[in-house]
């Protein structure tokens, strides 16, 4: 009984809570506003920057506080392009403001929506395939590789707020009216980005599932838990953890630009230290080494936040906090 009754839990887990998850978000443009349905869809961004997080801190042992950066550098690459399509052969707005007359060059590849969709992609994964292969080559882990990635995207956030005339500064870039065409305030256009979005997600989930249950997912467990055995064994766990390190990026830039979509705009606010904890926050709150609960807690956080930043504008912080730390501290494997 106790082999079949311990089946019968991984079955429910594995595919039992997916699908518990999935029906309501199927069915959530019937019964949703626009404008709540717009919100949903932002969360399900979320959700799949935690899935990728779940898999290199879960599943690899890496506590990323880096992936607001991976978020932002997707957010912007698709923002560029958005802002190129909506300014038309105009010079983007806020260019004009800081004095350009012409477009910088290394804006002009995204007028190619091709080129923008793989820079969303492309441009966060190479940027931690090269720090992971120097970090985890030099053998940094812990709370060492932690502070690294954390240190990475305050200067990132730095640095794009400080070019006004190319970024945005502050402000990031905004005002972004069209989709491929389409008006993306539109009701039609924000179901069908809505269900884009849903999509990835559901996707990238299965990726992120047949992963971990293959040989990888096996050895990247094994390199968790005791990394020196499995480089006795024949293994270089320099390749794997860079491996999943740059997957998780590349996830976290896919939702960058699906949210720069659902919202109209993208800033170093987006990106910066606050909310890579906050990220952190989503996978353990839903339990780390679950995948679905990642996106649980991704989207019930977002959800509460959501609720009580609306209620209390003044103290919603404070509660965001303690929440993070009852949840490291008090509840490590999740809710």
């Amino acid at each position: 009984m106790a082999p079949r009754d311990s089946a019968l839990r991984t079955f429910l887990w594995t595919w039992g809570a997916p699908l518990a998850v999935a029906l309501p978000l199927l069915v959530a443009p019937l019964v949703l506003s626009d404008f709540r349905l717009n919100l949903l869809g932002k969360f399900l961004t979320f959700a799949i920057v935690a899935l990728g997080l779940d898999l290199i801190w879960g599943y690899g042992g890496m506590l990323s506080l880096g992936q607001g950066l991976f978020f932002g550098l997707g957010g912007y690459a698709m923002a560029m392009y958005l802002k190129l399509e909506t300014s038309g052969s105009r010079l983007p707005d806020f260019m004009s403001w800081s004095g350009l007359e012409a477009l910088p060059l290394f804006w002009e590849p995204f007028r190619s929506p091709v080129v923008a969709l793989c820079a969303v992609v492309l441009a966060p994964m190479a940027i931690a395939a090269a720090v992971g292969y120097l970090v985890f080559r030099s053998r940094v882990q812990g709370v060492y590789f932690s502070l690294i990635t954390q240190g990475l995207t305050l200067i990132a956030s730095i640095l794009f707020v400080g070019q006004q005339a190319i970024t945005g500064g502050t402000n990031g870039i905004t005002n972004l009216k069209t989709i491929f065409g389409f008006a993306r305030g539109a009701a039609s256009t924000q179901t069908v980005l809505y269900f884009v979005t849903l999509f990835c997600l559901g996707a990238l989930y299965l990726l992120c599932r047949r992963l971990t249950q293959s040989r990888f997912g096996r050895l990247l467990v094994a390199t968790r838990d005791d990394e020196n055995r499995v480089r006795f064994l024949g293994y270089n766990p320099v390749t794997l953890k860079t491996l999943v390190f740059a997957l998780s990026a590349g996830m976290a830039g896919i939702a960058g630009a699906l949210f720069v979509c659902q919202v109209g705009l993208i800033s170093p606010s987006s990106m910066g230290v606050m909310p890579s904890v906050e990220m952190v926050t989503w996978v353990a709150v839903g339990g780390r080494g679950t995948l679905i609960g990642a996106v649980v807690g991704a989207i019930l956080v977002s959800l509460g936040k959501s609720a009580l930043s609306e209620s209390y504008p003044e103290v919603w912080q404070l509660g965001f906090g303690a929440l993070f730390a009852a949840s490291v501290m008090l509840l490590p494997t999740g809710v």
